[in-house]
Formats: structure tokens, sequence, C-alpha cells
């Protein structure tokens, strides 16, 4: 038992993290200045929600084994002084994970895009095949009440972010995992703020590789060129073995895998999703499970929470929801749409949120990216502008970033609504699919109320 205190407690993964250390038998506490649902509601429920909203330095004492520190917590957090006044040991998120599983096999997911599905695929099927394992992953999996989970598992799968550690620890998480097993699902510039040029960002993934243990096994994206590249360039050391795109076909909608062993009916689709899927089985059948008995495991996956998510369908109407930001995951992600519902009117949302998307320097890396669809519609909103700190934008200079001349760009909610329930209202008998990405909440859109209405 260890006495474990997290500062900036209410992250998403930072909370599930004291929450899995808690059932391992530690005495958790935490401190943050803001903490929303759902880390609110799980942490009351389990006991360890921070009786009042601050930072209180007088909590840190001796009797403390350790202080986690969370990527929202500043350089002089009084906290984080406090512990290191008195020689606490202070651990990066990533770095506490490692701490705890440095005695496990550990399998790292790593990429621009693709790490949650991947992850979560993996799980799918070591669970199907009743393999004991602990995990680490970005969003809720069906079948598994929290996004961590330690025990006394021999192994371990992490979905591996490149970005940084914390304000004391600037490297890229994925830097402290050291991982048995990776994958390099793809690269595709993100986290501008952070990575200023597109090759300081890629020279993160040079690094990553470099800093692997020598024979170490590698799966990656023989599809992405600049995987590749890096592949060839820093992992002369490693194991390396590329995936590809299965063969596989759609019957009205639904993907079906031509295997070696028969067809394959799946309930995701998209070719990055069966990319991703690839990339999921070359990594089980190196944790030992058959090929076959991975894909009757992975018939049943049904996909990561807001990953192509279906949230309604009625009558000549389906809708689903994504978390594609980046340029590379909104363009695969309408592509992968519109392969699936050829004669659907296509009608996608996106909205700019992150701050990569909502900064003008990066935006022209959208052009284009969102053709696939029959109406387009970017949002952004000016208080998430404010929020990060960044000029105000003008509707008519989002526009032009993506180089499509029918493309509405819209900075109020109300408009966006009304926009898409008249575009629904119209095309009613029609077959319609509609499509909502962003890494954010539209500022509280109820899209199944906007679908209702219609």
């Amino acid at each position: 038992m260890k006495y474990i205190h997290f500062i900036a407690i209410g992250g998403a993964v930072m909370h599930q993290l004291a929450i899995a250390l808690q059932k391992e038998g530690n005495i958790i506490s935490g401190s943050d200045d803001e903490i929303n649902d759902p880390a609110k509601t799980n942490l009351l429920n389990a006991g360890i929600l921070p009786p009042e909203y601050g930072w209180f330095p007088e909590r840190i004492t001796n009797k403390l084994d350790a202080v986690v520190l969370g990527m929202h917590a500043k350089a002089d957090n009084p906290e984080l002084i406090a512990a290191k006044s008195l020689g606490i040991p202070v651990y990066s998120f990533p770095q506490y994970v490692y701490e705890v599983s440095k005695n496990k096999k550990r399998v790292v997911i790593a990429g621009s895009h693709g790490k949650t599905t991947i992850t979560s695929m993996v799980m799918h099927i070591l669970r199907h095949q009743a393999v004991k394992f602990d995990y680490l992953v970005g969003a809720k999996v069906a079948g598994f009440d929290l996004s961590v989970q330690l025990t006394d598992a021999p192994l371990m799968v992490l979905e591996g972010d490149e970005y940084p550690a914390s304000v004391e620890e600037k490297r890229p998480k994925i830097f402290f995992y050291h991982p048995h097993i990776s994958v390099l699902s793809g690269i595709a510039w993100d986290h501008i703020n952070v990575f200023p040029t597109y090759s300081n960002y890629l020279e993160q993934f040079e690094l990553y590789l470099e800093g692997m243990d020598n024979e170490a096994k590698v799966f990656y994206n023989d599809e992405d060129g600049e995987v590749r590249k890096v592949v060839y360039s820093s992992a002369g050391h490693l194991d390396a073995e590329p995936y590809s795109m299965p063969a596989f076909h759609y019957d009205n909608g639904v993907a079906i895998l031509d295997t070696k062993y028969g067809p394959v009916q799946v309930s995701v689709f998209g070719r990055h999703n069966l990319l991703n899927m690839q990339a999921a089985i070359a990594v089980c059948k190196e944790l030992g499970i058959h090929e076959e008995d991975c894909y009757k495991a992975i018939a049943s996956f049904t996909g990561a929470a807001r990953r192509l998510e279906k949230i309604t369908e009625k009558g000549d109407l389906v809708a689903y929801r994504d978390f594609a930001h980046a340029p590379s995951k909104l363009k695969a992600t309408l592509d992968a749409v519109r392969e699936a519902y050829p004669h659907h009117t296509l009608i996608a949302c996106f909205e700019l949120h992150t701050f990569s998307s909502l900064n003008e320097q990066f935006m022209d890396e959208y052009a284009h990216s969102m053709d696939a669809a029959d109406n387009a519609f970017v949002y952004f909103s000016h208080h998430a502008l404010k929020l990060k700190g960044l000029p105000a934008l003008e509707t008519n200079k989002v526009k032009a970033y993506f180089q499509r001349e029918d493309l509405h760009a819209i900075d109020e909610k109300e408009q966006l609504q009304k926009s898409v329930s008249e575009l629904l209202k119209n095309n009613k008998g029609k077959p319609v699919c509609l499509l909502v990405m962003s890494s954010g909440t539209f500022d509280g859109i109820d899209w199944n109320n906007v679908v209702s209405q219609s």
C-alpha cells in the first residue's frame, strides 16, 4: 500500500489512473482547480473527489510515497513546489504508469491517428480469448468499466500519446513506456502548439523508435509513406514488420473481410479502421493468439466511444459521431462513410476545437479534407478561441482554408442547428447520413434532438 497524491486529478485519464491505483489498495488523494463530469462523478463514487477545488500545499507531507503530476498543472503549482521542497518523488502520468508496469510485458500503440481504435481492438481480442491483461486507453470501450486497469496481470496494453508528459517533463508520453511490442499507425502533423514544424513533430517518432530496446517488435503501417521513412531511418535495431490493407468488400454497407478462413463480417467500416484491425491482429498473433481466433473475436468489435459511433438510425436516416479533428483523421472518416454509404446524401459537420485546428498557421492543412461530403459545415466558437488565447477568426477566412466553394463556415451554434435541421427536413424520404466530428461538443449541441426534430 502506498500514499499517492494526484495534482490535477480531474484529467480524463488521470482520474482513471487514480481510481485504478485505489482499487489496488493504495491510499489516494488529489486536487484540482476544476473537475467536470464524467471525472467528477467517477471520483465521487470512488470516494476520492477532493472536498474543495484549489491547491493546498499544506496537504503535501512526508507521509506521501509519490506525487503524480497531471498535464493541467503549471510549473508554479504550490503543491508541486511543496512536493519538490520535501523531496517527495514526483512522477508525470506516463512515468508512474511505467513504474507500476515495469515488470509486465508492455504493448504500446503509437502514431498520429488510430491509436484508440487499435488499442481497443487489441483489448477486445485479448478479452475474447480470456487472456489476463492490464490496459490504458483514451476512450470508453464497450465491455470495460474503466479506461485504466492495474492488477497483477503479466501484460499491459497502452495507448501511447506523443503529447508532452507534464510541465516538468516536456518529452512525449510514449518515450516513457519502453515497449516490448509497438505499433506505429500513421504520421500526420498535429499539436502545433508543441511541435511548431512538421519536421519537429516527425522527429518525435524517430526518437521513439531509436529509444526502443534492440530486437523489440514494431508493426508499422506500410501504406503510410511517412511511417515507412521513419522506420527505415530509425528502426534498424528493431524487429520491424509491416501491415497493410486486408482484402474486403462491402455488402449493403457492411464490411466483410475476405480471409483464408472464409468471409468475416465486421461491425466497423472504413479503410482506416480495417487497416487498424490488421495492426491489432498482428499484435495479438505476436502475443500467441491464433490468427483464426483473432478474426472470430474481432467480428464482434463495435468500436470505441466517439470513433465512428452510430448515434441513431431510423427509417432513411443514419447518424454517426467521430472524434476526428486533425486533417488526416477528418478526411479518413469522411471517406469511410462515403464508401460505406455511397447512395446516401452525406451531411458532414466538423468543429474546429483543438489549438491546432483553430490556429491559422495550421488551417491550410484542411484544404479539400471535406470534399467527400454532399453538404459540408465547419463550426467554431469564439469562446474556444479566447480560452486558447488565439486571435479572432472570420467565417469567410475559415471557408477559404478548406478550399470548397459551397462549404458553410458557421460561428453560432443556433445557426448550425437550424441549417442542419432544414437540410434533414428537405431530404425527408431520401437516404441520408449525418456525420458529426469533433474532439469537443459543438458547444453542447444535442444531435439526437436535432435529428428527432427534423
